[in-house]
């Protein structure tokens, strides 16, 4: 599936976004990522799940399954907030 790059985010995704791109966010190799922000879990997690299913975020390497890794935003994350005039 090709992602997503429109900039139809919620306030929420795009500050989720932002705390990806400043290096805070950790999410956990599943079908359905959890992200934790600064070690503690992501108090919307469906919103998280949402950026990782639009190819927006992406853990930084592989790891076993449910284990935590940094998360790190992909070109199209990127595009989007760039896209918004916000820095990355």
């Amino acid at each position: 599936m090709a992602p997503r790059t429109d900039s139809a985010l919620s306030c929420r995704a795009r500050a989720l976004l932002r705390v990806v791109a400043a290096g805070r966010a950790e999410i956990t190799c599943s079908s359905e990522p959890d992200m934790f922000v600064d070690g503690v879990a992501c108090c919307d997690q469906y919103t998280a799940h949402a950026l990782a299913h639009r190819g927006l975020i992406v853990p930084t390497g592989p790891a076993g399954l449910g284990k935590r890794v940094r998360a790190r935003l992909t070109p199209a994350g990127a595009a989007v907030l760039g896209g918004l005039g916000e820095a990355a």
